[in-house]
């Protein structure tokens, strides 16, 4: 059959995938399966129960929730009659939600619980548009969801027909939905996508690799998020079970349980839990310490698409043997494709994660491109480390004469919500969509991305600095959580570090190093002597004006609840730029001596990220060797 928008996905289960676990959630710690004739019969009556209640197409509205089966319940139903879904991040703050909820101008709004109740609740009745809030959870204030769906049963027959009149009359380049993006600066841009977009790149997308009906994944990002969303209906496309994890903290169990073939992830958590496991490999004994790490530095050499040396060949079957086959079973997995987006994947990664035998693939994008415009390839094997992959079939991209990734193509959005100008001013009058990424195609034709056009700076040499490659660099460190390069128009460059408290923790603990708290952990001048070496090591590698010449360690942890990341994990350079704007000061007062390292007035510590629990069960559930 043709599939040209959302909804059809349901006809396809009918006639291709007759599944008992289509969309799978846990409820009290025991898994709840729905099969493909439960998914559209629900999104049915929501479909009936909606049109019931008075809503009709061109309506919009809102969810403020946790990723379950429900949600996808949700979003067919408003599909299949024409309201635009406007999904919105369950974390972020009051401000924002207020200017989404009157940008977007929804006429409802759909919450999981009463932690998002409670966070909205002071701002819903400066929404002039909200007619009614529906909870998936009881809130005695709230009506359920459960109203929408037995109003759909009861009015089954008299809607119905209605349902499929309004399906008939969807265009494929309708808007399905507006996502705002979570920014970095200013009040977030709402992005209109069409089903066409979405499809689009859900079918070029689903070529990347062969597993289908039969096969399993687990589901554990945010869907309000076009990256999980989209390939959300790559796996319904494919046949592809879906499991959606309990919480952040229970992805390990929920792993061990499921056994997906397949996951999605940002690179952030494999840098946790790559961080992790060696960490725990440095406390092993003496002889498996070294048999530990002599595995990890030949997966380090791990290349794709040569021949290896029968020598190395000989090596790594051992090394799987002794040590990598104990990091798949701490992921509970045998055989594992993992896709990465949102960020840069240190191609380290990559390569230690290949050589384990869990297969990463790479691939870029954004939420105005739906959002893939390059992947790398798992079948055929067409992936190269430190790239993300040739650009999807359907997709066209340039590099401007500034080094900019220009792309068009079916997946490009339809504009930014009651925004022209700011939509004239990232698509050019030839419909070349300006990225704002800086990049080139190698002579293989894969994409390779080296920084953000906004974030590179000049020193007040006149010398271009490109942060993310610098940071992304020495992040490469234990040591080292997160770091921002500063020194636009300075002398010279500078970086502000947040450390990896555990890990520096540890490392006190084992050099009998006492300190009160964290802030006093980073004045201390042992401490910062250490993270020098750390800094004169990566220094070595860096040109010269791109060199770290002052540093200041700060005592916060940084992330999303605490505002200096975005929701995909990237650096706020501004929010940042602003918390330490004292600190940045005091590094270029050129007439002063540079103080010591490391001493920052304390502020108030942020909120640690949700994938902290998940990482450090995985981390604890790794065997020893």
């Amino acid at each position: 059959m043709e599939l040209t928008r959302t909804f059809d996905l349901l006809e396809r289960y009918k006639e291709l995938f007759p599944m008992n676990d289509a969309l799978s959630g846990k409820q009290d710690g025991a898994w709840v399966k729905y099969s493909a004739q439960d998914y559209i019969n629900y999104s049915n009556y929501i479909s009936c129960g909606l049109l019931a209640l008075g809503y009709k197409k061109g309506d919009k509205i809102a969810t403020i929730l946790n990723s379950r089966p429900e949600w996808n319940f949700i979003d067919m139903g408003l599909s299949q009659i024409g309201i635009v879904h406007v999904p919105i991040y369950p974390t972020i703050g009051t401000e924002e939600y207020e200017y989404i909820l009157n940008h977007s101008e929804v006429k409802a709004v759909f919450i999981s619980n009463k932690l998002i109740w409670n966070k909205i609740k002071p701002i819903v009745n400066l929404v002039s548009t909200i007619q009614k809030i529906y909870s998936l959870s009881e809130i005695e204030e709230l009506e359920s969801w459960s109203v929408v769906l037995e109003k759909g049963k009861e009015n089954y027959d008299k809607f119905i027909n209605k349902v499929n009149s309004i399906k008939d009359s969807i265009t494929p380049d309708e808007m399905i939905s507006i996502i705002y993006t979570s920014g970095t600066t200013g009040n977030p841009k709402g992005v209109m996508l069409s089903h066409n977009n979405i499809v689009s790149n859900f079918i070029s997308t689903s070529k990347a690799h062969i597993l289908g009906y039969g096969h399993r994944t687990l589901s554990f990002l945010p869907l309000c998020h076009i990256y999980e969303r989209m390939m959300n209906y790559h796996f319904q496309y494919k046949g592809i079970a879906i499991y959606y994890a309990e919480s952040l903290g229970t992805i390990t169990a929920d792993i061990k349980d499921v056994k997906p073939n397949i996951f999605n992830t940002v690179p952030r958590l494999l840098e946790k839990i790559y961080d992790g496991i060696i960490g725990k490999g440095k406390n092993l004994p003496y002889i498996k310490k070294i048999i530990f790490f002599w595995a990890v530095r030949l997966g380090l050499k791990y290349q794709l698409n040569k021949k290896h040396r029968i020598w190395y060949n000989f090596k790594l079957k051992i090394a799987r043997k002794l040590v990598f086959s104990k990091w798949k079973e701490a992921l509970g997995v045998e055989d594992l494709i993992i896709t990465s987006g949102g960020a840069a994947l240190q191609e380290r990664l990559a390569r230690i994660f290949w050589a384990a035998g869990i297969d990463v693939i790479e691939g870029y994008g954004l939420t105005e491109t739906s959002p893939v415009i390059s992947v790398n390839s798992h079948t055929p094997l067409i992936c190269k480390f430190g790239t993300v992959g040739k650009i999807l079939e359907n997709v066209q991209v340039k590099i401007d004469d500034d080094g900019e990734i220009l792309s068009k193509g079916p997946n490009l959005m339809l504009g930014y919500y009651k925004e022209p100008e700011l939509t004239n001013e990232v698509i050019d009058s030839d419909g070349w969509f300006h990225t704002g990424d800086i990049g080139h195609i190698d002579s293989e034709g894969f994409l390779k991305i080296t920084d953000r056009k906004k974030e590179m700076f000049k020193t007040s040499a006149g010398k271009y600095i490109a942060p993310q490659v610098i940071e992304n660099k020495f992040k490469e460190s234990f040591f080292i959580e997160q770091l921002m390069v500063i020194g636009e128009n300075e002398k010279f460059a500078s970086a502000l570090i947040s450390p990896n408290f555990p890990f520096l923790h540890d490392w006190c603990s084992k050099h009998k190093i006492q300190f009160r708290d964290n802030c006093d952990l980073i004045s201390l001048p042992e401490v910062n002597s250490r993270f020098q070496k750390e800094v004169n090591k990566f220094n070595s590698v860096l040109g010269e004006h791109e060199k770290i010449k002052r540093f200041r360690l700060v005592c916060e942890e940084w992330n999303s609840q605490s505002g200096e990341l975005s929701q995909t994990q990237k650096l706020k350079r501004n929010v940042v730029s602003e918390k330490y704007a004292v600190i940045i000061n005091e590094i270029y007062q050129h007439d002063k001596k540079q103080k010591p390292n490391g001493i920052i007035p304390k502020t108030v510590s942020g909120i640690k990220n949700g994938f902290k629990n998940g990482i450090d069960t995985i981390i604890k559930n790794v065997p020893k060797i």
